[in-house]
């Protein structure tokens, strides 16, 4: 394997912006009603959709820090076939992986109109895509880094 760049050391001015983003996407998410959990499952999903290692063991401990069960943990790579997720997680989850895959314009008609009907707030949408764009961004840090989980 090429010995990679962790560009977030390389470049920590940008990276800091990116930490600056994530804190001020947590407090949006705060303000809208957003339980901690909630962010973390969906922190969570975008990172199993990109394969971040990294982020998936900082978010698992996270998660489980804020209240979240190993059960639904171990099921949320699945969470459209089971019962464990309520109607606003599921709508936030399909808005996650709208906002990780945008060419899918389809998913994305889905995701929203699966949010207005789980009663999510313009306020909530808007702080589930940040989350999700949020962490987006740092998995990709993470993956072109190549950042060991130790």
């Amino acid at each position: 394997m090429t010995r990679r760049i962790f560009i977030d050391k390389q470049s920590p001015k940008a990276y800091h912006a990116l930490v600056q983003t994530s804190e001020a996407v947590r407090a949006t998410a705060a303000d809208a009603g957003l339980e901690r959990t909630l962010v973390e499952l969906v922190n969570l999903r975008v990172s199993q959709l990109n394969g971040c290692a990294f982020c998936l063991d900082v978010h698992t401990k996270a998660a489980l820090r804020a209240g979240e069960t190993t059960r639904r943990l171990g099921v949320l790579a699945a969470w459209r076939d089971t019962d464990l997720f309520t109607p606003l997680e599921r709508a936030a989850l399909a808005l996650a992986e709208a906002t990780t895959t945008p060419s899918d314009t389809a998913a994305q008609e889905t995701a929203y109109a699966a949010a207005r009907e789980a009663a999510l707030t313009d306020d909530q949408i808007s702080a589930v895509i940040w989350v999700a764009v949020t962490i987006n961004a740092f998995n990709r840090v993470s993956v072109l880094s190549g950042h060991p989980v130790h």
